[in-house]
């Protein structure tokens, strides 16, 4: 399937380099400086800013929700709900609403994907090891990589299936992944496939970073940025009146080298695609990713680089950045354009930059 199910209103990963930058005066609110946050959180550096110096100190509570979150999504932390849900042996695990919601809405874009997306491909992304791979080849240059064979990997890829993760509530209803949970009820979750093991990194930075702007909002943050890795998130304009300038990190280039801009107020920029956690064969060339295939359990091979998606969530666009790029080039581009307030910059192997939407009114 290609084109998402239009009955449902709809509610990990190339590295995106956001350089902001600023722009002749609007003279709205000329000289307002901004105040800044940056740490680490979710494997990627997390940098919060505000236009506002007067309320810096909701920061500081931005930080604190990032640990409260990555306490609970990670798949390392053994004190997270994913890492209990996973080392549970089929059994029901109770959690909280903010993990449900998030199981819920990875479920939710597994069957819009007809499964392309799949938040049981851990174990595929565990045999490959990656980030682990590429970190070992850093401090090890006769180091030499492990590429899982087809068969270990088909036999990991019998218990890849989004449908074996069942969300009930504490009357034993199971939630469906278009209904909407609530807050007053307590949730658990459960693998029907013991041996199966989830994985939200595909969505979870988006979710998150729709949560962090929600609490900005919410303390009367009216002009910042939310920058988690790839996944951008604006809050209204900038103090001048102008747009905010997001520059697109150019595949496999030097630390802030742009391939585009765009230039966009109040919505969400994300991009997905195979160079940021990566190892390449020396002998073949061949680029071995994070992003698999759900058929095969290898990387995903098509003539992409990268697809940066912008839309007004953040989730959303985790999602459809992640999605798009399986798809590739064509398919891609159909289902974006098949979609309203969505669009997408598309850069192939050969660095071309193909956009959903006209450039002149991006530039």
């Amino acid at each position: 399937m290609l084109y998402l199910k239009k009955s449902l209103f709809i509610p990990m990963f190339l590295f995106l380099s956001c350089g902001i930058f600023l722009l002749s005066s609007c003279a709205k609110k000329p000289g307002v400086k901004p105040v800044s946050k940056t740490g680490f959180a979710f494997d990627t550096v997390v940098t919060i800013t505000i236009y506002d110096k007067e309320k810096s100190a909701v920061l500081d509570k931005c930080f604190d929700l990032c640990e409260t979150y990555e306490a609970l999504f990670s798949t390392t932390r053994a004190d997270s709900e994913v890492w209990a849900i996973n080392n549970s042996n089929g059994m029901p695990v109770p959690v909280s609403f903010e993990t449900a919601s998030l199981i819920q809405s990875a479920l939710f874009w597994c069957e819009q994907s007809d499964g392309v997306l799949d938040l049981t491909m851990f174990p595929i992304s565990k045999k490959w090891c990656i980030s682990m791979q590429s970190a070992c080849k850093s401090d090890n240059p006769d180091y030499e990589y492990y590429i899982p064979d087809s068969a270990s990997l088909n036999s990991l890829l019998e218990h890849v299936d989004y449908k074996n993760v069942v969300i009930s509530d504490e009357n034993g209803k199971i939630a469906a992944y278009d209904e909407a949970l609530s807050d007053a009820l307590s949730y658990s979750v459960q693998l029907l496939d013991e041996e199966a093991a989830i994985d939200l990194g595909f969505l979870a930075k988006g979710y998150i970073a729709d949560r962090l702007k929600e609490f900005l909002l919410s303390e009367g943050i009216d002009s910042g940025i939310i920058s988690l890795g790839g996944n951008i998130l604006l809050i209204g304009e900038k103090p001048d009146g102008c747009a905010f300038q997001i520059g697109i990190q150019k595949p496999f280039g030097n630390a802030g080298e742009i391939i585009d801009t765009v230039k966009e107020t109040d919505t969400s920029v994300v991009s997905s695609g195979c160079y940021e956690r990566y190892f390449s064969d020396e002998k073949s060339g061949r680029i071995y990713h994070h992003i698999f295939d759900v058929k095969t359990g290898e990387p995903v091979q098509n003539e992409l680089l990268g697809v940066t998606i912008i839309c007004d969530s953040s989730l959303q666009g985790d999602a459809l950045s992640t999605y798009c790029y399986i798809l590739g080039l064509e398919e891609g581009m159909k289902l974006v354009q098949s979609l309203d307030g969505v669009q997408a910059v598309f850069v192939t192997k050969d660095y071309e930059v193909i956009k959903s939407y006209p450039s002149p009114s991006h530039s």
